[in-house]
């Protein structure tokens, strides 16, 4: 099938400041030309400022709807690009936390990047998941219940995790492949 995300709706986040570029230019590439659509998802709407490396100005994108404009049953696929101050700007924003635990408990596919696991750690569901990120989060991981593990891209249960900007090839990959396939019913999730 030459689009298999005809018909799908792929949200992807960006902070108000500090998200990786690459990581957010690639997986969204990515999606539409699999044929997918994508909203870009924030804590307000409006221009926002990546990028590259952290600490190097990139691109100004535009957040097209708030977290108070949608809800987890808009969209088929979640992505959070890493970036270290973007990340830690949306673990510490309750609504951004809220909606990531709130899209993880759908059982739909979820992507997240280098930095961009914070948010899970900060939602409550990394227990018992095996995942990877940027190294230096191995520790937060670890002591918030998971399975850090050291390699270029993890799938579980429809949770796609890579480490890095080196690792968008194949975390792209999966991010298409993993909404393509949908909903993963057997995906436990824990209440808290």
């Amino acid at each position: 099938m030459a689009d298999p995300l005809e018909g799908k709706s792929v949200g992807i986040v960006l902070a108000p400041r500090g998200s990786e570029e690459v990581e957010f230019t690639e997986p969204k590439s990515a999606v539409e030309d699999a044929g997918g659509s994508v909203d870009v998802l924030g804590i307000e709407t409006g221009e926002v400022e990546t990028v590259e490396g952290d600490l190097d100005p990139a691109g100004s994108y535009e957040v097209e709807k708030s977290f108070d404009e949608v809800t987890v049953e808009d969209y088929d696929g979640l992505v959070i690009p890493g970036g270290t101050v973007g990340a830690d700007t949306l673990r510490a924003d309750d609504t951004t936390v809220e909606f990531v635990n709130d899209f993880f408990e759908t059982e739909k596919p979820l992507a997240v990047i280098c930095h961009g696991p914070w948010t899970l750690v900060e939602a409550g569901v990394v227990d018992g998941r095996e995942l990877t990120s940027y190294h230096s989060l191995e520790t937060d991981i670890r002591n918030a219940g998971g399975n850090w593990v050291d390699e270029e891209v993890v799938v579980d249960e429809g949770l796609v995790t890579s480490r890095n900007p080196d690792d968008l090839e194949a975390f792209c990959d999966k991010v298409v492949e993993e909404i393509e396939e949908g909903e993963h019913e057997d995906r436990e999730t824990d209440d808290v």
